[in-house]
């Protein structure tokens, strides 16, 4: 009889404490790094050319996004028009005027020598894989609409560079992991993989919002800082969802 009643009692105990434990691993499991701060919440994505499309282009909000150990971190910017690339002997220094222009120059590290103009264009971004340093340029203006990924060469202390690929329209925004590339243009997405372009998303929302910023935490989590608030896409389902700031 004693051992009926403990049996009993373990029973009722284990019918309270499952509940009870599956409560608490629903809300641990809720508690991922890919968490949206609760300042955003979650908006319909605007059409293009919208009256909400038209008050996030007027925005004065650019929310720029970065993962800091593995959590989404998200703050204000303001716009950026210049890249550094440092070596041994100097910098590289790129630069992006918009319809002014820009350039990619590098400045020895010795005061005494004078900057080398590289190349004329709008330089976006400056980054190294496997050894090798390239560079992205791009512009959206008027009529034009348009990018491209460049290596950067060094012969004998000479600059050259070869196109490697280009893009449809022109890049804003760049990140790099595990040796893939995510850029984000005017108003598409891109991985690049091997040097091999790969069109996930086309023709978005986010054309004429100018992203910033891309901070990846996986396949499944991808998130794009813009002008008004922030995107995070899927790359497997290939799927978006877009945040404003409450």
């Amino acid at each position: 009889m004693p051992n009926a009643t403990m049996n009993d009692m373990c029973s009722k105990l284990s019918q309270f404490l499952l509940p009870f434990l599956l409560c608490i691993s629903l809300n641990t499991s809720g508690q991922t790094s890919s968490s949206i701060p609760a300042d955003f919440i979650e908006t319909n994505i605007p059409k293009v050319r919208s009256s909400e499309w038209y008050s996030l282009n007027n925005s004065s909000n650019e929310f720029s996004v970065k993962i800091i150990n593995k959590k989404l971190h998200i703050r204000k910017v303001s716009e950026v028009n210049h890249c550094e690339f440092k070596l041994t002997n100097g910098s590289l220094m790129g630069t992006d005027q918009g319809e002014w222009g820009g350039k990619l120059t590098f400045k020895p590290l010795l005061s005494t020598k004078d900057p080398i103009e590289i190349k004329k264009g709008n330089i976006k971004f400056l980054f190294s894989l496997k050894d090798k340093i390239y560079f992205i340029e791009g512009i959206a203006h008027g009529s034009i609409n348009e990018g491209s990924l460049f290596e950067l060469l060094n012969t004998e202390g000479k600059f050259s560079y070869q196109k490697i690929l280009d893009f449809d329209d022109a890049p804003e925004a760049f990140s790099m992991s595990d040796d893939t590339l995510f850029i984000a243009t005017h108003q598409n997405f891109y991985i690049v993989k091997d040097f091999k372009k790969h069109l996930i998303f086309e023709k978005t929302f986010w054309q004429s919002l100018y992203p910033n910023s891309i901070a990846v935490l996986n396949d499944r989590n991808v998130f794009l800082g813009i002008r008004g608030g922030i995107v995070k896409l899927d790359l497997t389902a290939k799927t978006m969802k877009f945040y404003k700031k409450r």
